[in-house]
């Protein structure tokens, strides 16, 4: 059940049975527009990417839009954002069935707000490589967007994948790369930008144990070692945003493999016969943690940068102890009024919609 602090709630409409992996964008008008995924399941050639613009005056989400485009790949993880140069940009993954490691970054252009897209075209051709969180933009208009590297492991699945920041200078035409040392097995990095040259950054583990923290005081060229928080992450994606009172507010799933081991350690979003074909099966185990379950989906507050977190509550949990529900992959903003929006993965059936009230959080 949705957690009692919550004021609105919406199911953003769909096309396709399966839909996952929603990011949200606050548009100059004051509505918001959410993409995400959609198609018969995830790692089909027939997955594509989805937007929606929700109307802030009529408090209705629109039908969505399909604008991926390539028949012969899985389009995945869309983000968008704002460019310092105007346009919004949706960012997307596009791999072969469930192989990551063929993944490959592509990109599609607006500038109406959404209502249209150019042409797609390849932003990262190196195979492997894959995005999940928005990027922040800083004040001299750098765009620093976090992005992993999809490796394949013994198994010809997933290994030790690792994260980097992505940085340009010149409003997305070139771009140059850093690693971040010590975060093999740590993915989905959600940066948040505090004052001057200060970067916060946390991570989804593929050990399904914490949600990591790292730090650079230099706008991302150089990063502390990852560092696990008190808060537990059980594989699953998670995102933080800044409110504008200064706080940290973390949207994840409040569980994690030591509390929950999983019935079987491969994806089970993914169709067994191709998780068969690629080798994850009982007796060559990946090397990550699949299968936790992602319930409950939680937010909590830090005051001090993502030191400590405090008033953890559910956003939606369920009580059913002989199911596993997925409530999952969340997206979080704060609108220029003050209102918290939430998006996420529900069952894989849709993408719901919640608003919040800023003060219930520190009750």
């Amino acid at each position: 059940m949705l957690g009692t602090f919550i004021d609105e709630q919406y199911q953003i409409p769909i096309l396709y049975p399966h839909n996952h992996a929603s990011n949200l964008l606050e548009l100059d008008s004051g509505d918001l527009l959410c993409t995400w995924f959609g198609g018969s399941k995830e790692g089909k050639a027939d997955i594509t990417v989805m937007v929606s613009t929700f109307s802030k005056e009529n408090r209705t989400w629109h039908p969505p839009q399909a604008v991926s485009d390539d028949s012969t790949r899985s389009e995945q993880n869309p983000i968008l954002f704002k460019n310092p140069n105007g346009e919004i940009w949706l960012i997307y993954t596009a791999q072969y069935a469930v192989h990551q490691d063929s993944s490959v970054v592509r990109y599609s252009v607006s500038d109406d707000e959404g209502a249209t897209w150019s042409k797609v075209k390849d932003l990262f051709d190196k195979p492997g490589t894959f995005v999940r969180n928005p990027p922040v933009i800083t004040e001299n208009n750098d765009i620093i967007l976090p992005a992993y590297y999809c490796l394949k492991s013994t198994n010809g699945f997933l290994g030790n994948d690792y994260s980097v920041v992505k940085r340009s200078k010149d409003n997305g035409n070139t771009w140059e790369e850093t690693k971040i040392e010590g975060s093999e097995g740590l993915v989905h990095l959600s940066l948040v930008h505090f004052e001057g040259q200060r970067l916060v950054g946390f991570f989804r583990s593929r050990k399904a144990d914490k949600i990591y923290r790292t730090v650079s005081n230099d706008l991302g060229f150089t990063w502390s070692k990852p560092s696990p928080t008190h808060l537990p992450n059980n594989n699953a994606s998670i995102q933080a945003t800044k409110l504008s009172r200064g706080q940290l507010v973390m949207v994840f799933n409040n569980i994690n493999a030591e509390e929950r081991p999983p019935k079987e350690n491969r994806p089970p979003w993914f169709d067994p016969s191709d998780m068969d074909k690629v080798g994850v099966n009982k007796e060559n185990q990946s090397d990550a943690i699949w299968g936790v379950v992602r319930n409950p989906l939680s937010i909590a507050v830090s005051e001090d940068e993502g030191l400590t977190w405090k008033h953890v509550k559910s956003v939606i949990e369920s009580q059913d102890i002989n199911s596993e529900p997925e409530f999952s992959y969340p997206s979080i903003k704060q609108d220029r009024e003050g209102k918290i929006h939430i998006t996420f993965t529900y069952l894989r059936q849709y993408i719901q919609h919640v608003i919040v009230d800023e003060q219930v959080l520190y009750r």
